[in-house]
């Protein structure tokens, strides 16, 4: 390909990236479903030619773009499930594990590849692959049989015989009896060895199974004319026979499985393309905005009848503008299984060097997520699952003398919280030592609040850069890093981070996360002269407040709300704003519970659907700032991070309390 233009093979590659992720998706479903046939049990088919076929495809793209690792490593692959398809090998725990070793290999290849970085080796990856598929002593039942001239259904098959075209065609009336591909399979696996099988879509629309067969039992064969079976030798099945083939095929059907309409249904699109796409919807929102300022300055001046057309028409451009922000969000969204399928084989791996047993649950699989997020947040997650095996499951031995079973429990799950989505990563093991963790982080020179420390401090004191509670960093963990990056990724991407925990019972995690960063609904707030913006997925309510009910405690101020105390702060001393006197403001509701806060402010003007403009340049960050919009008269101004301003006011009078 070095005479191709540049463009060309740049998005060649990208094409090669994502149709390998999808085989590699496939590839992590399938194996976690073949674990439970290790041992010997019945190989579920359509999982073992799922398999087979991604193993094949990227086999044969792998090629294409000249990744001779990812190549030789999934032809590997594709021999050993063909042994396993073939009954010549049963699945054994060594098999399976050389299995998932080469998948993870595999992927690495590919991500090498993508990020232009050295090839990892896979030659010791192809060589336990080789030994362990053909390893006939660990399939001890099929080497009796062997030896004993039989297979495991009892029958001789004949090495040597004829190779025979085997059809068969499904029909309402077979699967009435029971007759299903299935049991064809079966039937032909016990008198010979099926080469090969492909389905076919016959001239009616309708699917035909064809199996190439070596055997020398005929008569078999011809008795099962009546259960839609045809036969006859396979060197017969030629273009000038007539036969089946793939040139002779008839027109397909609309609808049919196979034809052009069937399989067209997905689109692969660059991400590039939908930001591009929302950055013109955000842009046409601006537009709108500016458009109903402009209508409200000339109102005075048109007929009243004029006027309600024109409100009409722009209530109308509203309603299908926001039709159209909602439909390419929906197109962003990708389910949240994006990440959680890959834990699977992070716990097993992890599990296994540990010497610890763990299992793995996850729920909420289908709920959906920014595609943007998904990529942010996979460092994230993985990373807390590996603090639960490290730091939370304990061993076996322990386990058991605590009352627990000896099998850890890991739980991933995902659910929608109005336009927030929820990720909890939980553990049933040792939970956490908070004396224990505030001794080590004031002796590690950590700023740690007087007192006992509450699930928000503790999370503090456990993301702070440089803490670890391990003595010495492993592959897992005691690094000091890990929590930090996880806070910081959930904080960038606006949203909040907590932890619950209890010693012997575990520790829950729990990221809530906005469904998108692009455009959302805001509250427009204003202090003194300046305006804010705050995004509506942060507040829980808005209370009006009287000057004279905010009362003053050690430095803070208190409000009474709903019938408890509510801590109350002041956005325009936070940024120094010139304040007013008024005798009355709002206070906007942030945080649940015993975390709530009121952040008080001179009034709210309304609510807008703004475009969100992140802030990246380190130089002009600022706490308690997420980014920046343009509201419809042509103002810049900033939005507001309510957690950050919380969790940064805290942070200050934590350490002022040290201090004292």
């Amino acid at each position: 390909m070095p005479d191709q233009p540049a463009d060309f093979l740049a998005s060649f590659m990208d094409d090669y990236f994502a149709e390998a992720e999808e085989h590699l998706t496939a590839v992590r479903r399938g194996l976690l479903i073949l674990e439970s046939a290790v041992g010997g049990a019945d190989l579920p088919p359509a999982i073992v030619e799922e398999l087979f076929r991604s193993f094949h495809s990227l086999k044969g793209t792998s090629a294409m773009v000249e990744l001779g690792e990812a190549e030789r490593l999934a032809h590997e692959m594709e021999s050993c499930l063909g042994a396993f398809r073939d009954r010549r090998v049963v699945l054994s725990a060594p098999a399976f594990e050389a299995l998932v070793d080469g998948a993870t290999m595999l992927e690495r290849v590919i991500a090498a590849r993508r990020e232009r970085i050295a090839i990892p080796p896979v030659s010791q990856a192809i060589v336990r692959l080789a030994q362990a598929c053909s390893d006939i002593t660990a399939t001890s039942e099929h080497a009796r049989a062997a030896s004993a001239g039989t297979d495991t259904h009892g029958a001789a098959p004949d090495a040597d015989g004829t190779l025979w075209a085997v059809t068969f065609t499904p029909s309402p009336e077979l699967v009435a009896r029971g007759v299903k591909v299935d049991a064809i399979r079966e039937r032909l696996t016990g008198i010979g060895r099926i080469e090969n099988v492909v389905p076919r879509v016959t001239a009616s629309g309708g699917i035909a199974f064809e199996f190439t067969l070596r055997t020398s039992d005929t008569d078999a064969l011809r008795s099962w004319a009546d259960d839609g079976i045809v036969c006859e030798p396979a060197a017969a099945l030629t273009p000038a026979s007539g036969g089946p083939s793939l040139e002779a095929a008839a027109p397909l059907p609309p609808g049919a499985a196979g034809s052009p309409s069937a399989v067209m249904n997905f689109v692969r699109v660059d991400l590039g393309r939908l930001d591009d796409l929302m950055r013109l919807v955000g842009d046409m929102v601006v537009s709108r905005a500016r458009l109903e300022d402009t209508l409200l300055r000339v109102e005075q001046f048109m007929p009243a009848g004029e006027w309600r057309t024109l409100q009409e028409e722009t209530e109308s451009i509203e309603r299908q503008l926001r039709d159209l922000r909602e439909g390419v969000m929906r197109v962003r969204l990708v389910p949240v299984a994006e990440i959680f399928r890959r834990m699977p084989f992070v716990v097993r791996d992890l599990g296994r060097d540990s010497h610890r047993r763990v299992r793995l649950e996850m729920t909420g699989q289908a709920t959906e997520i920014d595609k943007f997020l998904i990529e942010r947040m996979m460092d994230p997650i993985l990373h807390l699952v590996r603090n639960a095996v490290s730091h939370g499951i304990e061993d076996p031995e322990e386990r058991v003398a605590a009352g627990k079973p000896p099998d850890g429990t890991i739980r991933l799950g995902a659910s929608t919280v109005g336009e927030s989505v929820m990720l909890e990563v939980s553990d049933d093991g040792r939970g956490m030592d908070v004396e224990a963790i505030a001794a080590r982080a004031r002796s590690a020179g950590v700023t740690v609040p007087p007192g006992e420390l509450d699930d928000r401090m503790l999370l503090d004191v456990i993301c702070a850069a440089g803490f670890s509670t391990r003595d010495a960093a492993d592959r897992a963990s005691g690094r000091g890093v890990g929590m930090a990056v996880v806070r910081d990724t959930v904080q960038e991407l606006g949203g909040t981070l907590s932890v619950e925990t209890a010693v012997g019972r575990g520790t829950t995690f729990r990221a809530v996360l906005p469904l998108t960063l692009a455009i959302t609904d805001a509250l427009i707030v204003h202090v003194g002269d300046r305006t804010f913006a705050v995004p509506q997925t942060a507040v829980q309510e808005v209370a009006q407040v009287d000057a004279d009910a905010v009362r003053a405690l050690e430095n803070n101020e208190l409000i009474t709300h709903r019938g408890t105390t509510l801590p109350v702060i002041r956005l325009a001393r936070l940024f120094g704003v010139a304040e007013r006197p008024r005798q009355r403001m709002h206070a906007i509701v942030v945080g649940t519970g015993l975390a709530a806060v009121g952040i008080l402010v001179d009034r709210i003007s309304g609510q807008r659907e703004i475009v969100v403009k992140t802030l990246r340049d380190p130089l002009v960050k600022v706490a308690g700032i997420s980014g920046a919009t343009e509201l419809g008269d042509g103002r810049l101004v900033l939005i507001l991070d309510a957690a950050g301003l919380v969790r940064n006011l805290r942070v200050r009078r934590g350490a002022v309390r040290a201090a004292v």
